[in-house]
């Protein structure tokens, strides 16, 4: 299959030098302008973007290019965009990428260094796929593109479209790697503002001293390398969504900012004196124990009432039962089929050894093991060496007969629900018991019922 790829430059000799070096691998689109940029990418659907963000009438400004943006992340909110940019401009391409652009390459482009950044985006978008179709399938267990059958995420999932239908701040609590932004971008999803922007934020990625800035803007002159006026991210995710991740390690004077926009839904960008008003939801995540932080005074006790109206608190990965083992078997297909290793499947021992592992680095943990040991095991059997966890001799033993029987006839049960998608007959058959036993055996196990 041969993949679309736009590009969107001014240059007429930048955009032939690009379609010869690149025209081999992709079948090329070409735009000179937002118009018609945004006319090719809905009749084209490229797979990625290249896009120059200084773009006629403005070409020495940013403000054309980032308009593209925003139009291509409202046609598709999954749109892969990467912004070519000069040496010296990479701020605003930094600022792109907090936009929604997926990376930027400086010029002059280096030609090898972008072949693997369009690999790696052509990979990244094609499991992207792959959840949205699981999602607008069948599968009971995925909900927008979250997978999870465990009683505590289907709590998540009720929480989620709970909240989707208000306007209410949202606090996401949660250790590192347990899915915040998958979270907040569910509950968007959910809402009424869908087709509106979703601009997400890492207030850790940004340097404290120009934070103010990317989320507020700045005007021309405000401060050293403020050449042009800008719109800061709270504008850019007008009507939609904004959620800030890393909330509990925002600077003072940004806190005063933020809650005084809660409270008002007015901004004012750095050096300016203009009052805008600006509506749009806004969702906040923290891996730090905001409680304490307020206690020793390094976060505005007022502030955290404005952003905690509803609270959703996702649990670590070794909190949610036999969802472990379904994450690690949807990894391990879809990794496997991305590397050309179908049909892999894990050893007993390996089974085990994932459901006793602590995982600490939670989903992203999980995610990143099952990948590695995909590109290095030798057979189809990925066993506990591959995946570099504790051998099953190392684990803690059942401290009963009992336990140890309920182990394997648990995971016995577990592997023939999976494999029959959840269906009780043939389940049952393969296992050799009637249907009623095998309730039974569900009932004894902790093992919940689909619901049909």
């Amino acid at each position: 299959m041969t993949h679309k790829l736009l590009i969107v430059d001014d240059d007429e000799e930048i955009r032939t030098q690009m379609k010869w070096a690149l025209g081999k691998d992709y079948e090329i689109l070409l735009a000179e302008d937002r118009v018609s940029a945004l006319a090719q990418f809905k009749s084209g659907h490229p797979a990625v973007t290249l896009l120059d963000l200084g773009l006629p009438p403005s070409p020495n400004a940013t403000e054309e290019g980032m308009a593209t943006l925003a139009g291509i992340l409202t046609m598709d909110r999954s749109a892969k965009v990467i912004i070519i940019s000069g040496q010296g401009d990479k701020e605003n391409a930094a600022r792109a990428v907090g936009a929604g652009a997926y990376d930027f390459h400086c010029k002059p482009v280096e030609m090898d260094d972008l072949r693997l950044i369009l690999q790696r985006c052509i990979h990244v978008s094609e499991l992207e796929r792959e959840y949205r179709e699981l999602q607008d399938g069948e599968q009971p267990d995925v909900f927008e593109g979250i997978l999870g059958a465990s009683p505590q995420m289907k709590a998540v999932f009720r929480t989620i479209r709970k909240v989707a239908q208000s306007t209410a701040p949202v606090l996401i609590l949660g250790d590192s790697g347990t899915g915040k932004e998958m979270v907040a971008n569910a509950i968007h999803r959910q809402s009424g503002r869908k087709d509106r922007p979703f601009v997400a934020v890492n207030c850790n990625a940004i340097p404290e001293n120009l934070l103010e800035s990317e989320l507020f803007g700045h005007e021309k002159g405000s401060f050293t390398g403020a050449h042009t006026r800008r719109k800061g991210l709270i504008e850019e995710a007008a009507g939609g969504s904004l959620f800030l991740d890393e909330i509990g390690d925002l600077a003072a004077p940004v806190q005063v900012k933020l809650l005084r926009f809660l409270q008002e839904k007015k901004i004012q960008r750095v050096g300016g004196r203009e009052e805008i008003h600006v509506e749009l939801r806004v969702m906040t995540a923290t891996h730090v124990d905001l409680d304490q932080a307020m206690r020793d005074g390094s976060f505005r006790e007022d502030l955290y009432f404005r952003l905690a109206v509803v609270e959703c608190r996702l649990p670590p990965l070794r909190e949610r039962g036999d969802d472990v083992l379904l994450l690690a078997q949807d990894f391990l297909r879809r990794f496997g089929e991305q590397n050309g290793r179908e049909g892999l499947s894990f050893s007993p021992a390996a089974k085990r050894a994932i459901n006793k592992h602590a995982w600490p680095g939670n989903v992203r943990e999980l995610q990143n093991k099952i990948q590695r040991a995909i590109i290095m095991c030798d057979g189809q059997r990925l066993d506990v060496s591959d995946l570099e966890l504790a051998d099953e001799s190392e684990l803690m033993p059942a401290t009963s007969l009992k336990e140890a029987r309920e182990d394997v006839e648990r995971e016995m049960v577990m592997n023939a629900l999976s494999k029959h998608g959840g269906k009780i007959a043939p389940a049952a058959e393969e296992l050799g018991v009637s249907r009623p036993t095998l309730y039974e055996l569900m009932d004894k196990l902790n093992i919940e019922r689909k619901k049909k």
